[in-house]
């Protein structure tokens, strides 16, 4: 029964059995009379020509300098393998390992390049921010080091600014405060690369839309979607009147949370102080776009 028709009978009315898939059919009274449900085919997938039989090792990643094809000579996993090894050969295993690193990053470039890759990674991982900025973090660190924009300039700026250009070519909200809070690079190193990126490089970064900090500012705050909602409004009221020019982004969505909460009373109150917490600007900064807001609904 192994090809596609096979010529034995049906136990129960003597009909021709069929292989449709992994079973055998009658054709007559379409009993199931068995299964084979093991692929015969080969273990290996290649979606070329079929000829191509590598299947083995991890996907390809622009997190890594060498994109991840590189081998390592890790450690042993257990005591006893540790035991079986002989002092002399655990020796030369440790040369080989140090030798390897060594001849697996050979310049200097590759060692920044090593380095600002792993501080990308590591503040992607503590912002909670998704792989795919991670790996278009790394690309964009890697044209600006083939540029020369790093000469003179701190490795963990440029790793975090690439790491916040990213989330603004992506949409996704994170202030430079909250960057600079778990980068190796402060406020001023950010800023100087980023400056460096967008010049250089020509970003596709535009103004910071406030409804981006809205939906995290709200849970953070602890406010229901109706809040939120009509926070966008008022968003939306400040762009058309033209009143968010020169306004900060994050504040102008912690005050528009806050005037919404404010407005009826069914709805949770937050304090103009609670608000600018959040968004980590000065409450004056959320009076003031909250009087805004109230003298053009007069």
């Amino acid at each position: 029964m192994g090809g596609t028709e096979s010529t034995a009978t049906c136990p129960e009315c003597d009909g021709r059995l069929r292989k449709t898939g992994t079973e055998f059919v009658c054709e007559e009274c379409g009993l199931v009379s068995g299964e084979d449900v093991i692929d015969r085919g080969p273990e290996w997938r290649s979606f070329d020509d079929g000829t191509d039989r590598r299947r083995t090792g991890a996907p390809l990643t622009r997190s890594r300098h060498d994109r991840g094809l590189s081998t390592e000579i890790g450690y042993s996993g257990g005591a006893g393998y540790r035991s079986r090894l002989t002092g002399r050969k655990r020796r030369q295993i440790a040369r080989l390992r140090r030798e390897h690193n060594r001849a697996r990053i050979s310049t200097k470039a590759d060692q920044n390049q090593v380095y600002g890759f792993t501080e990308i990674r590591r503040v992607n991982a503590l912002l909670s921010l998704p792989d795919s900025v991670r790996e278009q973090a790394c690309t964009l660190f890697d044209s600006a080091q083939s540029e020369g924009l790093l000469q003179g300039r701190s490795i963990e700026g440029f790793a975090a600014a690439a790491i916040y250009a990213t989330c603004r070519t992506n949409s996704f909200a994170r202030t430079i405060d909250e960057i600079t809070d778990v980068a190796r690079a402060d406020e001023d190193e950010l800023k100087a690369a980023y400056d460096a990126l967008n010049r250089e490089l020509g970003l596709p970064t535009g103004p910071i839309d406030p409804t981006q900090y809205l939906p995290r500012y709200a849970s953070k705050l602890d406010l229901e979607t109706a809040v939120e909602r009509r926070a966008r409004e008022h968003v939306t009221a400040l762009h058309e009147n033209g009143s968010i020019g020169g306004r900060n982004p994050s504040g102008v969505a912690a005050a528009c949370l806050y005037r919404a909460a404010d407005e009826r009373e069914e709805w949770p109150s937050i304090t103009q102080t609670d608000a600018a917490a959040v968004a980590d600007v000065a409450p004056a900064t959320i009076r003031s776009t909250v009087t805004t807001l109230e003298n053009q609904n007069r």
